[in-house]
């Protein structure tokens, strides 16, 4: 019981994470090699961008009303809905394999991540104490890191048994079931959202706000520098995201197989897995920047250093310092959380995130098109987001000392 409580563990969010790992185990083994499954139903680099540009924007689109439901009719429920519609995604998938019905069943179940995550980050902020909060915010995203791991290593494993069209319609199959095990699980083990709310200081009606322009004028001015920062280091992230894969795969002098991929990824997850505890266990008691600012640095460094990786080898370095970016990203997203009014943390979450990938899902459909003048283009002016974006957090993003502050300290009204 002291580990557990160490690690911030009740039945609620027990089951919550047992719901993120099949649900992302099934939608990793397929959703990982989508860029080469559209090459093989006879799509190019633009339909793999639109997809990228797609997963950004409706990551952004959903992120909002999956926060204002979750605030509206409570997690549970929500979590039901989101569930379902990634669902009826898979199965879209598997009936009609051409990249075109691709992309449309993409549109459900590609963003499951971003419709569901206000609702598990209120989820967690509501069931566990202040001085636990970062810790439950790390545990999340370390389960994530799970399926992302060991998802696209069976999808390799599919894919070389059956080919690139048979074994990724076979692993949203197993997708499919996996994410119906999720949903009797987490309508077993999550409690439900208690029926009164009671309102605090300078927090938002207890009526969920609907409007995401008057949201937005609540958002707290520290939060709004991180957002503009986060946008500049995803620009980073998302230019080459989609062509990483085309690079190990297709690209580079001495490719690697599906396999070898998924052995990667493997190596990038588990690397990701042994900082977020220790990180965790820091950043609940002391400042958060620190943290948040050498993540984005090693956002920065990744398409660098992948540019000059060209052999399974080189790759394995490369796909360490990817796993190093996720070093403070629990610590963004309970930051995050800590400058959200109270009562709508869950609608504040989904605003930021709809701001950010708005914009950012121009960055995917950039990257299409700098990758058609050549990759190391791409590469190259992923890098240079980057170090814009840590250079402008360094020097204007503000930190907070305390968890469950909703305020500024001093410091920020310099």
């Amino acid at each position: 019981m002291r580990i557990g409580g160490f690690l911030g563990l009740q039945r609620s969010t027990i089951g919550l994470l047992v719901m993120v790992v099949l649900v992302g185990m099934g939608e990793r083994m397929a959703e990982r090699f989508l860029p080469i499954y559209i090459l093989a139903l006879g799509g190019g680099a633009l339909a793999i961008g639109m997809l990228q540009a797609m997963d950004n924007l409706l990551s952004a689109l959903y992120a909002f009303p999956g926060g204002y439901l979750s605030d509206r009719i409570g997690t549970k429920k929500s979590l039901l809905v989101f569930n379902l519609v990634a669902m009826a995604g898979f199965i879209l998938a598997i009936l009609a394999p051409s990249w075109k019905a691709v992309l449309l069943a993409a549109v459900l179940f590609i963003s499951w991540s971003a419709i569901s995550l206000p609702a598990t980050m209120s989820l967690i902020y509501k069931v566990l104490p202040q001085n636990k909060h970062t810790m439950g915010v790390s545990m999340h995203s370390l389960v994530r890191r799970i399926p992302m791991a060991l998802g696209p290593l069976l999808g390799g494993l599919f894919i070389g048994l059956w080919g690139e069209q048979d074994g990724v319609r076979i692993a949203f199959g197993a997708a499919l079931a996996l994410a119906a095990a999720a949903l009797v699980i987490q309508q077993v083990m999550i409690e439900d959202d208690p029926r009164g709310r009671i309102p605090a200081p300078n927090a938002c009606t207890i009526t969920p706000e609907k409007n995401p322009v008057k949201l937005f004028r609540l958002m707290n001015p520290s939060m709004k520098r991180l957002l503009v920062s986060d946008i500049l280091i995803r620009f980073c992230e998302q230019i080459p995201y989609a062509f990483v894969v085309v690079w190990c795969m297709k690209t580079i002098a001495e490719p690697v197989s599906a396999l070898q991929f998924g052995v990667l990824t493997t190596i990038e997850m588990a690397t990701a897995v042994l900082v977020y505890i220790p990180v965790a266990y820091m950043a609940d008691r002391g400042g958060k920047k620190p943290f948040v600012l050498i993540t984005f640095a090693f956002f920065t460094c990744f398409p660098l250093v992948l540019l000059f990786s060209r052999s399974f080898e080189w790759l394995v370095g490369a796909f360490i310092l990817r796993g190093l970016k996720e070093f403070g990203e629990p610590t963004r997203k309970s930051l995050i959380m800590d400058l959200s009014p109270v009562h709508c943390r869950a609608g504040m979450f989904g605003l930021y995130y709809l701001v950010r990938d708005v914009v950012v899902s121009f960055a995917a459909l950039g990257g299409a098109f700098l990758w058609k003048i050549a990759p190391e283009a791409n590469l190259v002016a992923a890098f240079v987001f980057g170090v814009i974006g840590t250079v402008g957090f360094a020097l204007y993003g503000r930190d907070i000392r305390a968890p469950g502050f909703n305020r500024e300290s001093k410091f920020d009204r310099l």
